[in-house]
């Protein structure tokens, strides 16, 4: 008998630090949230080894193209395991990817998830499943797959990490096009809900960082009676419904797109422009959110740098035809967003240039 045979000190799964029945445990919890999103292109059930889909959506489209595009939420989620909240980080992990693909005027059609546990625990992982379901239904998508993959010696019991990835389906005919963009079209911003998910380890350091629990929960004037943590936590906005109202409303009127992520208004608007065309943002059209305001001051983050590091406020842009913008304002409005014309477009060579320099935060 060799010496492998004879040892005696039996090692499981489970005893290395994997918990395959409490895995099981956690596919129940979530199963009737993932149900919950299925549109009817769903074939199957959650549990198989692949999602599966019926793109016959595409038979009645000239050209159609299938759009993807994938995420996470980075350290914001550092904020939810502080203050153990789970349930909607989630919606960021949907809407970080499907406010992408909306850049080309894409509908998401389905979500899968990525997630990666140190200890694997059926109920946080419910609520992190359910925050995902409830982005799913508020962009119309269906959550056909996923992972949950438990990494004990790797992470640390309490972490967890998160990504995720949409497929959409546009019209080449229909689709939303930067060389499109034109000289006297305009910007309409609809305003954002926070940070979403950018700018947050920079958040964290000035916010957060060598505060107590207590500190980072007490309510405070400045932030409407939130705590910073609390505030900062506030999920990504959704803009699909608002999106696609204006679409079906208003064709042709949209000529662009961008989705103001990292890199703020400065360097994501630029991404939906031509090289002959400049973006000019007239600076005090909007207001600057409250937690926005509060993290910026904590940083005594200069315009320039604030501009191109967080949203500001907008969290989506339309580049409109300048006739369409009463009627476009007023469909993005019907489905819950609120709109405000920032700016227009120039002749330039594709980059954001700013009026009222100065001004952000008065």
């Amino acid at each position: 008998m060799s010496e492998i045979e004879s040892n005696k000190n039996q090692v499981t799964y489970a005893a290395a630090g994997v918990d395959i029945e409490e895995g099981a445990r956690a596919v129940d919890a979530i199963r009737a949230h993932v149900k919950s999103t299925y549109r009817p292109e769903v074939v199957g059930d959650i549990g198989g080894f692949g999602g599966l889909f019926s793109i016959a959506k595409a038979k009645g489209m000239e050209d159609p193209l299938l759009v993807s595009g994938t995420d996470g939420v980075g350290t914001k989620l550092k904020i939810a395991q502080l203050i153990d909240k789970h349930d909607t980080v989630g919606i960021d992990l949907v809407a970080m990817c499907v406010n992408d693909i909306l850049a080309c005027g894409a509908e998401p059609l389905f979500f899968l998830d990525y997630i990666a546990v140190g200890k694997l625990e059926s109920e946080a992982v419910a609520q992190i499943v359910g925050g995902i379901a409830e982005g799913c239904r508020q962009s119309g998508c269906s959550l056909i797959g996923g992972e949950m993959a438990e990494h004990p010696g790797v992470m640390d019991p309490k972490d967890y990490d998160l990504s995720g990835f949409c497929v959409g389906i546009v019209d080449r005919p229909k689709m939303l096009d930067p060389e499109s963009v034109k000289k006297g079209d305009v910007l309409v911003g609809l305003a954002s809900s926070g940070l979403h998910s950018n700018g947050f380890s920079l958040a964290r350091k000035v916010c957060l960082e060598g505060k107590t629990l207590e500190e980072v929960t007490k309510p405070l004037d400045a932030l409407d009676g939130l705590g910073v943590a609390e505030a900062l936590l506030t999920p990504t906005r959704l803009y699909v419904k608002a999106v696609h109202a204006v679409l079906d409303a208003c064709p042709g009127a949209v000529h662009a797109l961008a989705h103001i992520t990292g890199g703020g208004i400065t360097e994501n608007l630029n991404r939906a422009l031509n090289d002959s065309v400049d973006a000019v943002v007239e600076i005090g059209t909007w207001p600057v959110l409250p937690v926005i305001r509060y993290t910026c001051e904590a940083a005594n983050l200069p315009e320039d740098e604030a501009l191109k590091t967080f949203n500001m406020g907008i969290g989506l842009v339309l580049i409109v035809d300048a006739g369409s913008v009463d009627s476009v304002r007023a469909a993005a409005e019907s489905a819950g967003d609120t709109t405000y014309v920032i700016g227009e477009i120039d002749e330039g060579e594709g980059i954001v240039r700013y009026k009222n320099s100065g001004s952000l935060f008065d």
